[in-house]
């Protein structure tokens, strides 16, 4: 009888590491999809106010858009934002957790690794919350190196100034890491099912 209750044990353990598995699997398809979206719409937006008023334009719809963007995807229990090391915005300030994905991402760019392909996931527990986190790296591509680039138009750099006196958040290179989407979702009973 022994016996058999520690084979239903075992077996009840494998069961239970299977199906976590398996929901980590669909946490983070739905993280990386609300990271898509994210960018994806950013960038259509971004888009749109460079071809309606010049790259000057992008600036505010970037200091408007994105946190309307993200609010929007933040529903369910998920919550969507971006970070980076170098900051134009200090409300985008890194945690701890993505401090350390962020200069990890930043070795793995340095050892090669193309930045479109760095991301990473947790599930941690702190004061009675479990939470799993997601990042997904984003590079700087062209519509970005207006306002983020080496050569900045001199109408940006003013707008810049004005409204980010503490910007750090320029110089990039094609390809750089400009920083993460980065996706939570607190955990209960119900969201491992």
């Amino acid at each position: 009888m022994r016996f058999g209750f520690i084979m239903l044990v075992i077996a009840l353990l494998h069961f239970s590491t299977l199906s976590v598995a398996e929901n980590t699997a669909q946490l983070e398809e739905k993280a990386k999809h609300l990271a898509s979206q994210l960018g994806m719409q950013l960038k259509a937006r971004l888009m749109t106010a460079i071809e309606a008023g010049g790259p000057s334009n992008a600036i505010t719809t970037c200091s408007v858009a994105a946190p309307e963007i993200a609010e929007e995807l933040s529903k369910n229990g998920w919550k969507v934002g971006r970070t980076s090391l170098k900051l134009r915005n200090p409300d985008n300030s890194p945690d701890k957790w993505e401090g350390s994905m962020l200069l990890a991402f930043e070795q793995q760019l340095a050892a090669g690794t193309l930045a479109s392909n760095l991301q990473g996931s947790t599930i941690e527990s702190s004061d009675g919350v479990t939470r799993y986190r997601f990042m997904k790296a984003i590079p700087i591509d062209g519509v970005c190196l207006a306002c983020h680039g080496e050569t900045i138009a001199k109408d940006v750099q003013s707008i810049l100034a004005e409204k980010y006196p503490l910007d750090a958040a320029t110089g990039y290179k094609p390809g750089e890491l400009r920083g993460a989407f980065t996706i939570s979702k607190i955990l209960d009973d119900d969201s491992l099912d």
